[in-house]
């Protein structure tokens, strides 16, 4: 009866564990809106975005719940958050984290 109790918690465990993190190809399908400023590789040209591949996958997922929420104030970006779930936002954190950085140096 403990196998059983123990294997169905690890069960539950990963399973939100997996909810939480987020899905990068999920992400991917999702962010074809903010290719438009943020480049579809998540390395925005514009200096004015910032570039969102490679951040760590929890900062992204707080800004964005932030924007939502009005704790972070860009008009844009609060428009673009506001509609977004819990999973959506996890599902870009996710896939945005998981994208190769461009390092950019300055002449």
């Amino acid at each position: 009866m403990k196998k059983i109790v123990l294997i169905a918690a690890c069960l539950l465990w990963t399973g939100g564990t997996a909810w939480a993190a987020g899905s990068p190809k999920a992400g991917k399908e999702k962010a074809a809106t903010c290719a438009a400023c943020h480049g579809a590789d998540g390395n925005s040209q514009d200096p004015a975005n910032p570039r969102l591949a490679g951040q760590h996958r929890d900062y992204l997922a707080k800004a964005l719940r932030d924007y939502k929420s009005g704790a972070r104030k860009n008009a844009v970006m609060s428009a673009m958050a506001a509609n977004l779930s819990k999973q959506d936002i996890a599902d870009l954190a996710a896939y945005y984290a998981s994208l190769p950085p461009v390092v950019v140096t300055q002449r």
